[in-house]
């Protein structure tokens, strides 16, 4: 690898699954052997792109550009979360199921639980707390509030993101269908989900009077 090291979720998968793999071929030989089996120097492993030590990241984290260091293997909301104290971002399933990780990468919906950190070098990453505009909550955070589109607060922060990702991209009157679509992946044990939607209107209703 020439240039400026890369870190990729396929070069770091690719060392992780080849070296095991490499290693149950070496036989009953001892550990020393296995070892040698998979050193760096295999040409399946890539040693500079897996890791295994820390790694810098340049981002710009809701609005402000961050430098930190990260694994290779740490996913974006293991980075928010543990190492940077940004817990509005919730960590429930972990499988990428329940929408409660979401955040904004570049304008886009992802979840934060099955992003690598290091996939968003040099992207635009906007958590639930960067909806805010000068510590005063957006319309549409206020509209959760003021309509109760929100108990245990666990689904919260994602469906924020989700319906703030809706409220940027549309055009023309907002409809029940539309923001329905833009939750199907948010997952709210509570119930809430008509509330989220009148909250949503409602926001999208005030945003058009301005």
């Amino acid at each position: 690898m020439t240039g400026a090291t890369k870190l990729t979720r396929r070069g770091l998968l690719r060392g992780f699954g080849a070296a095991p793999v490499i290693a149950s071929c070496a036989g009953p030989s001892s550990g020393e052997a296995a070892a040698e089996a998979v050193s760096p120097a295999d040409p399946l492993i890539d040693a500079v792109a897996i890791g295994p030590g820390l790694a810098p990241l340049d981002l710009r984290l809701n609005g402000a550009a961050r430098t930190v260091e990260a694994a290779p293997q740490a996913t974006l909301l293991a980075l928010l979360r543990d190492q940077l104290a940004i817990t509005g971002t919730k960590e429930v399933c972990d499988r990428g199921a329940c929408g409660a990780c979401n955040v904004l990468i570049d304008g886009e919906v992802r979840s934060a639980c099955m992003t690598l950190a290091h996939d968003v070098a040099g992207r635009e990453v906007t958590t639930v707390e960067g909806l805010a505009t000068s510590g005063a909550p957006s319309p549409l955070q206020r509209a959760f509030v003021e309509l109760d589109a929100l108990q245990c607060g666990y689904c919260t922060s994602g469906m924020l993101i989700s319906c703030s990702a809706l409220l940027s991209r549309a055009r023309g009157p907002l409809s029940r269908a539309q923001i329905q679509g833009a939750i199907a992946g948010n997952l709210c044990r509570c119930g809430c989900y008509e509330q989220v939607i009148a909250a949503t209107l409602s926001a999208a209703g005030e945003r058009s009077a301005l």
